[in-house]
């Protein structure tokens, strides 16, 4: 298989439908809550927020997005996904690395998530891209009629070379 040649643009709040349809494919569980095209469009009104779309092939197809807040020195991922058949091929890698070298450039030193703690996948993701995990968020993350599931607060340094 050939690695995909990713290509990233900013999301802009004229996007927000195509992040909203993004986000209800990445996070398509039935106990998710799909941001709306309002909720996108505020949060990249608001200062510090940006955000990026993955885009593949010939046609430039989205397939990702990340959203970040920054604060003064301290960066926050608020949303980050793939559609789940453009997973495993480094997409969200790439969005990573181009979001926090954005972050150290916008002067934050350290980069925040929460991940619940049942999405193993993901919390294995960000321990390899050095993220350490700084505590827990008790029943966070609703999961239907099933008991909510802890958030684990997860941080790194940002520097430079990022």
């Amino acid at each position: 298989m050939v690695a995909p040649a990713w290509r990233t643009e900013a999301l802009t709040s004229a996007q927000s439908d195509v992040a909203a349809a993004l986000h209800r494919s990445v996070f398509p569980q039935p106990w998710e809550r799909p941001w709306s095209n309002d909720e996108f469009s505020a949060l990249l009104a608001t200062p510090g927020c940006f955000g990026h779309v993955l885009l593949d092939g010939p046609d430039d197809r989205p397939c990702g997005l990340i959203l970040l807040r920054v604060a003064a020195d301290e960066a926050e991922i608020l949303t980050i996904g793939v559609l789940p058949e453009r997973r495993r091929r480094r997409g969200a890698a790439w969005l990573l690395e181009q979001a926090m070298a954005q972050c150290a450039a916008r002067g934050a030193r350290v980069i925040f998530l929460d991940v619940a703690d049942d999405n193993e996948p993901a919390r294995r993701f960000y321990t390899r891209r050095g993220f350490s995990e700084i505590g827990t968020r008790p029943s966070y993350y609703a999961r239907g009629t099933a008991p909510a599931v802890a958030a684990r607060i997860m941080s790194r340094k940002l520097s430079c070379e990022s």
